[in-house]
């Protein structure tokens, strides 16, 4: 008798914060099919980041989620993206000012790609969005403004921590509109550089479609393993 193996949930997603493609490449081998997405971010960009996009895509069939976290003025960011979206890539950061989702939009028009404003870094807190000289409120409370004037701009979703999913997805105009959440850690795992984060299971019950997950990962003895765990844990639900 046979069993199937469960279908590979694309709920998850793994950084690939690996120092360049080669690195990146070898480690999406050692997970193997236990994930079908990955997020690529900036840090790669001058190791070979677009080449390992289109490579993952290409020739592996992954999903990939570019995090660029474009910023700048409206023609440069639309110019940016149009570039960007012929990788065949299936989703892609800006940051989350309307002016810029506005020219995202245009510059993905016609592709797959969908744009996600970013709302609040998860690894800021009150006291880094002051000396950033942010307006008053708490994190919380700015990232569910920018969330829902992102989406007024046409985002196709936002990008918060795990612990503002719940009050995202409550927004009127969330419907239909992706939520992806980094900051989420294992339990048990070390929280490094992020300071709003919760487990895969209470990200994905708050209301996220996607969760990053990168060093519990990728530093774990067996990757794989680590990376089926989520896996198991976002089944459960």
């Amino acid at each position: 008798m046979t069993t199937d193996t469960p279908k590979t949930s694309d709920k998850l997603i793994v950084a690939l914060d690996v120092p360049n493609a080669v690195a990146g490449l070898e480690l999406a081998g050692k997970i193997g099919d236990a994930v079908s997405f990955y997020k690529i971010g900036l840090g790669m960009l001058t190791g070979g980041g677009l080449a390992l996009a289109n490579e993952l895509k290409q020739e592996h069939g992954k999903r990939i989620f570019l995090d660029m976290k474009l910023f700048d003025i409206g023609a440069t960011v639309e110019a940016a993206v149009r570039g960007l979206v012929q990788f065949d890539i299936d989703l892609l950061t800006v940051h989350g000012d309307p002016h810029v989702v506005r020219a995202a939009k245009e510059g993905a028009a016609g592709s797959g790609t969908k744009i996600l404003g970013v709302t609040i870094l998860t690894s800021l807190d009150r006291a880094d969005l002051d000396d950033g000289l942010m307006v008053p409120g708490t994190p919380r409370e700015l990232v569910i403004e920018r969330a829902g004037r992102a989406f007024d701009a046409g985002a196709d979703g936002i990008i918060c921590s795990p612990q503002e999913a719940a009050d995202v997805r409550a927004l009127s105009n969330s419907s239909g509109r992706l939520i992806v959440t980094p900051g989420v850690r294992p339990t048990g795992a070390a929280l490094g550089d992020q300071k709003r984060v919760a487990t895969p299971a209470s990200a994905i019950g708050d209301g996220a479609d996607h969760i990053v997950v990168g060093r519990p990962v990728w530093q774990a003895e067996s990757p794989r393993l680590a990376a089926q765990a989520i896996q198991d844990e976002i089944r459960a639900l």
